[in-house]
C-alpha cells in the first residue's frame, strides 16, 4: 500500500469482505481478514467526522462476530450506516451505502416489501443530485428485483449500461429488471454485451464470475424465446472454457444451472438425469452443496418423470445429504435446496402411483417456494415449484386448479415460456377458449418467429 496510514484504504479492502445481497456469510479466514482490516481504518488518525462515521458503520458488521446466520451482522451494518446518514444527509455516497446495507435486512417473506422501498427511497435522491451515480443505479435495480416494482426501475435499468458502458456488471444489471419484466431481447442484449466485457476484465488469471454470471441470464432468455439453440451454444461456450474459472457462489450457479436449464425447460427428462455433477472438475463443488444440489435434483426429477424411479430415488437421498450442507452454510440456499428435494420427491411419488402423496408434497413445495424471493445470482428459479404443480395438475386432470399454478407463477415471473404454454393448456382444457387464446398469443407474440417446439405450434395452431 502507497499510503499505510490511509484509513479509507483500509475501509475499501474490509468492505469487499461483505457481500450484503449474496447470502454467502465470509468464511473464517475471509472474517478475520475484514475484521482486522477494519481495525486498522479505526487505528489510523487525522480522520474526517466523515471518515469516522463511515469507518463506523463498518466496525458495526464485524462487532457482531462470526456465525452461520449472518442476519445479525447485516442488521447492525444497516444501522451503522443509518447512523452515519443522519449525520450526512447529503452525501450521495453515504447515502448509497445506507441503500444497500438497508436492502440487505430484507424478509424474503414480507410480501409488502417495505425494507426494499425504504431502501430505494434512501437511494433516489442520489441520482437527482448525480444522474450517472452507479451505486444508486445499482441498489435501485437491486430494489425493484421484485415482481410488482420492477417496472418503477425500468428507466433506471435503460440508463444504467449507458454510464459505465465497458463494466461488465454494470451492463449485467439492467437485465434484472428485464427478466422480473419478461423483456427477454433486452437481457440477451445487455448480458451478451456484459459477458464480451466480462472477457476483458478477468479476475487474475481466472474466468471472472462476471462472465459466467452474464451467460446463465443469457441462456435462461433463450429458452424464454423458444431458442434452445441458442441457450445450447451458450453452454457449449462454457464447456470450452479452459482457463481457471474464478471461486464463487456466482460460477458455480452458473456451471450447474444452465446444462440443467436447457434440459428440463424443454422436458427432456433422459437429458436431465443424465445431466453431469460437478463438471468441470476443477471447480471446487465441496464449497458449494447448493450448488451440486441442482445437478442431482435435474438428474432426480429427469429419472422420476422417465420412469426411472431406482435412480431417482438414489439422487434423492444426494439431495437430502446436500440440503443439510446447504442449510449449515446458508438459511437461504438450504430452503432453496429443501424446495428442490420436495419436488423431487413429489415425482418420484407420481411416479410410483402415489398420487395422493405426491400432490400433498408437490403443494409444500410451491408453498414453500411462495415465501422465498429470487436470489441475485439466478434469473429464476431452475424449474418453478409452482410451475411443477400446475403440471401434476394437468397430469391428474385437474385443469382449473393447474391454471391457479400457472397463473401464480406468471404473477412471479412474467414471460416464462412453460407457465405461459401451461396457463393456455389448462384455460382449454376448461373449454375457455376465450382465455387459452389471450395466453397463447402472449406467448407466440413472445417467442422467436422461428421458434418450433411442439408446445408452441401447439398454440400457433390453436390460434388459427
Amino acid at each position: 500500500m502507497q499510503e499505510p496510514d490511509c484509513a479509507m484504504a483500509y475501509w475499501g479492502q474490509s468492505m469487499t469482505h461483505i457481500h450484503p445481497l449474496w447470502s454467502d456469510p465470509p468464511s473464517e479466514e475471509s472474517f478475520q481478514l475484514g475484521l482486522s482490516l477494519a481495525e486498522k481504518a479505526a487505528m489510523q488518525t487525522d480522520l474526517t467526522e466523515r471518515e469516522e462515521a463511515m469507518v463506523a458503520a463498518l466496525q458495526r458488521y464485524w462487532a457482531e462476530g462470526r456465525d452461520k446466520d449472518e442476519g445479525p451482522n447485516l442488521e447492525a451494518f444497516a444501522d451503522g450506516w443509518n447512523q452515519a446518514l443522519k449525520q450526512f444527509p447529503g452525501d450521495p455516497e453515504i447515502r448509497s451505502f445506507t441503500a444497500l446495507a438497508v436492502l440487505a435486512t430484507a424478509d424474503p417473506g414480507d410480501k409488502s416489501y417495505r425494507v426494499q422501498k425504504q431502501a430505494s427511497a434512501i437511494a433516489a435522491p442520489v441520482l437527482t443530485e448525480v444522474p450517472d451515480h452507479p451505486g444508486a443505479h445499482h441498489y435501485i435495480i437491486h430494489a425493484h428485483d421484485l415482481p410488482t416494482l420492477a417496472g418503477q426501475a425500468l428507466e433506471t435499468a435503460r440508463s444504467y449500461g449507458d454510464i459505465a458502458p465497458t463494466v461488465p456488471h454494470a451492463l449485467h444489471m439492467p437485465s434484472h429488471i428485464f427478466t422480473r419484466l419478461g423483456l427477454w431481447e433486452k437481457s440477451v442484449e445487455m448480458n451478451t454485451r456484459s459477458a464480451k466485457a466480462a472477457l476483458q476484465h478477468p479476475a487474475g488469471d481466472a474466468v471472472s464470475l462476471h462472465y459466467l454470471h452474464a451467460l446463465d441470464y443469457l441462456a435462461y432468455a433463450y429458452l424464454q424465446l423458444g431458442n434452445p439453440e441458442a441457450a445450447a451454444e451458450v453452454a457449449a461456450v462454457m464447456e470450452r472454457i479452459e482457463e481457471p474459472l474464478q471461486t464463487h457462489l456466482a460460477s458455480g450457479y452458473t456451471l450447474a444451472a444452465v446444462p440443467a436449464r436447457i434440459a428440463l425447460e424443454q422436458q427432456r427428462w433422459q437429458e436431465a438425469a443424465d445431466v453431469a455433477v460437478g463438471s468441470p472438475e476443477r471447480f471446487p463443488w465441496q464449497k458449494f452443496p447448493a450448488m451440486e444440489a441442482i445437478s442431482r435434483f435435474s438428474r432426480s426429477l429427469g429419472a422420476a418423470r422417465s420412469g426411472q424411479n431406482d435412480r431417482a430415488a438414489a439422487e434423492l437421498q444426494q439431495l437430502v445429504q446436500l440440503e443439510a450442507a446447504a442449510k449449515e452454510a446458508s438459511p437461504y440456499w438450504g430452503k432453496q435446496v429443501a424446495i428442490m428435494q420436495q419436488s423431487a420427491r413429489a415425482w418420484l411419488l407420481f411416479s410410483q402411483g402415489d398420487q395422493e402423496d405426491a400432490l400433498a408434497a408437490m403443494q409444500a413445495a410451491a408453498a414453500l417456494e411462495a415465501t422465498t424471493e429470487k436470489h441475485a445470482v439466478t434469473p429464476g428459479e431452475v424449474l418453478p415449484a409452482q410451475e411443477l404443480l400446475g403440471d401434476m395438475l394437468m397430469e391428474l386432470d385437474r385443469p382449473a386448479e393447474a391454471y391457479q399454478a400457472y397463473a401464480a407463477v406468471l404473477g412471479r415471473s412474467p414471460g416464462r415460456l412453460n407457465s405461459l404454454y401451461g396457463a393456455g393448456r389448462s384455460a382449454e382444457a376448461q373449454g375457455n377458449k376465450a382465455l387459452a387464446r389471450t395466453h397463447y398469443t402472449d406467448l407466440v407474440t413472445m417467442v422467436d418467429n422461428n421458434s418450433g417446439s411442439p408446445r408452441i405450434e401447439h398454440a400457433r395452431a390453436f390460434l388459427q
